[in-house]
């Protein structure tokens, strides 16, 4: 009796195919972990030109919370805001986490952030200051932003001058 020939290219052929097969699976698992680990975390940069002054916003969007930059000529961080929906007033805490007291640049906008879309909102604002103008455009840019990504609650659920809570 003489044996197939090539026995051990078959045995060959068998290793590279389970070895192929174990690579794949490898690959599949590591995205998966990857897309895990991001937890759904959306990051969105864009530019664009407000009053004459060319602004860079940052989103970054995480389960419960939207961080968001605003920048104009150079990559500081700014000041720092943190915004809440507190009960039992449905009302609104803005605090300042990095920058004086007398700069409320971006506070504001934190504390409607809030109330556009019912989330925690940090802001980070480097925007020039005493120009209200072009804090509203930013301001403004930044929503119709928001409303694109679909970050924004709907008219109903923000007509009010509070959140409501389930």
């Amino acid at each position: 009796m003489s044996s197939p020939p090539s026995s051990s290219s078959a045995k060959a052929l068998d290793f590279e195919a389970a070895s192929k097969s174990a690579v794949a699976s490898v690959e599949s698992l590591k995205f998966k972990l990857q897309d895990d680990i991001a937890g759904g975390v959306q990051v969105t940069s864009f530019s664009e030109i407000v009053d004459e002054v060319t602004l860079h916003f940052q989103i970054i969007r995480l389960a419960k919370q939207i961080y968001v930059w605003i920048g104009s000529n150079s990559a500081n961080l700014g000041n720092l805001y943190a915004a809440a929906p507190t009960r039992p007033n449905n009302t609104v805490s803005v605090t300042s986490i990095l920058g004086g007291a007398s700069d409320n640049t971006g506070s504001g906008i934190a504390r409607r952030l809030v109330l556009k879309t019912g989330l925690n909102i940090i802001v980070a604002c480097n925007i020039p200051k005493n120009n209200p103008m072009l804090e509203a455009n930013a301001e403004k840019k930044l929503i119709e932003k928001l409303i694109a990504l679909g970050y924004s609650r709907s008219k109903s659920q923000s007509s009010g001058p509070g959140l409501s809570y389930s």
